[in-house]
């Protein structure tokens, strides 16, 4: 498959440099992380060149995303070969443990209790002190939703009615459940966040 048959998802090309540049600050140094949900592996891609002291193990729930991936970030070796992973099936225990985990755009395109699986999986697979940062755009109570993430949601809704934006509160307090705290949210270009969890000592 060459560069240019891969699949592409313009959306992740315009926002891995804002994300990285957040990353920077959160992941300083060298880090193991696992990425949820890695699609068209640009952003392991990115992340990793970019990186070199990371060791960055991309999944993805579509087994037929896995091969571009894998051809994606050939030639970066920081970069393990991508794994099958579900987020609502378990997890396979051999994943061991992580520095930090990367998770963007799943939870509006995926059934809600996969947030809730999400969480879980952070908690047990997250060395003590852990980071999960959680992007995409949210519905936060109090504040306005932005027309265009209220027409996103809309559209999600019609094409699945188990998709669409979530409730910030409502993923915070899956996240606290399991000893997932959110530390931080960032506000991100397209009316996306970004939220930093911690897994508590």
């Amino acid at each position: 498959m060459s560069s240019a048959e891969l699949p592409f998802s313009p959306a992740a090309h315009r926002n891995a440099g804002p994300i990285l540049d957040v990353l920077n600050g959160v992941w300083p140094g060298a880090a193991t992380l696992l990425e949820i949900a890695s699609g068209t592996g640009q952003h392991a891609a990115h992340f990793a060149a970019a990186r070199p002291d990371w060791v960055w193990q991309p999944t993805d729930a579509e087994p037929r995303a896995l091969p571009g991936i894998a051809e994606r970030c050939a030639g970066l070796p920081n970069v393990r070969p991508p794994l099958h992973l579900d987020v609502v099936e378990p997890w396979p225990a051999a994943l061991g443990r992580f520095d930090a985990l990367y998770c963007a755009n799943l939870l509006h395109i995926a059934p809600w209790a996969s947030c809730g699986a999400l969480m879980r999986g952070a908690s047990t697979h997250l060395v003590e002190r852990g980071g999960l940062a959680l992007y995409g755009p949210f519905v936060v109570d109090g504040e306005p939703t932005a027309p265009s993430n209220q027409a996103f949601d809309a559209d999600l809704r019609a094409r699945d009615a188990a998709w669409g934006l979530r409730r910030l509160a409502d993923v915070e307090a899956q996240g606290r459940s399991v000893g997932m705290v959110l530390e931080r949210r960032i506000g991100m270009p397209a009316n996306n966040l970004l939220l930093l969890f911690r897994r508590k000592a």
